[in-house]
């Protein structure tokens, strides 16, 4: 399920920082600015709704890290999460099954990011469409939440992440204000590296 926070500016973050872990709080206070603060743990505060709601685990979720950097739920390795935030707001998704997550603010389609990020097909459909911020920014929620699903993070070739969608089941949808945009990514069941 997804659990979306855009309203960051309501959340009291001198009392949610009690609430969440130490290990949570201590990200959390690595952000220089309170708006980073709020948005690292808007996400875990999502996370932590989400695991109460789904499987009763009401204690706060310490993380583990696989050596590409990917979280994983310490005692609950078989619950699948992904957390991400942007300007506009926190997001979170929690499966059964490995699962990516991004969100982003509607970004500028400035000429020199699309041709260093997007293949020659991608710039076309951003170049031609009547909406290139748009465009863009769902093709990068895209690419970002298959890196996260695959655990790879940024790598150098953004270029070809979309290359061959047939591996992945993307879901992308945009706020009804129009202030961002998320994508979640769920392997294909057949391509799934662990089935």
């Amino acid at each position: 399920m997804i659990y979306i926070n855009d309203h960051i500016e309501q959340l009291n973050l001198d009392e949610a920082l009690q609430i969440i872990s130490e290990q949570r709080r201590n990200q959390a206070l690595q952000f220089r600015h309170e708006e980073g603060r709020r948005l690292c743990v808007a996400a875990y505060l999502l996370l932590k709704e989400g695991l109460q709601k789904e499987y009763g685990i009401i204690e706060n979720p310490i993380f583990c890290y696989a050596k590409s950097g990917k979280p994983s739920i310490k005692d609950f390795p078989e619950i699948h999460f992904n957390l991400s935030h942007c300007r506009a707001g926190a997001i979170c998704v929690i499966d059964k099954h490995p699962v990516g997550i991004d969100i982003e603010s509607i970004r500028e389609a400035k000429e020199g990011l699309v041709k260093y990020t997007m293949n020659e097909h991608e710039q076309d459909q951003i170049f031609s469409s009547s909406t290139p911020n748009i465009e863009f920014t769902r093709l990068w929620t895209q690419k970002e939440a298959v890196l996260k699903l695959t655990g790879q993070g940024i790598i150098n070739d953004l270029k070809q992440v979309l290359a061959d969608k047939s591996l992945y089941q993307l879901e992308t949808n945009t706020s009804p204000e129009g202030k961002y945009i998320y994508s979640v990514a769920r392997y294909q069941h057949s391509a799934n590296p662990k089935d």
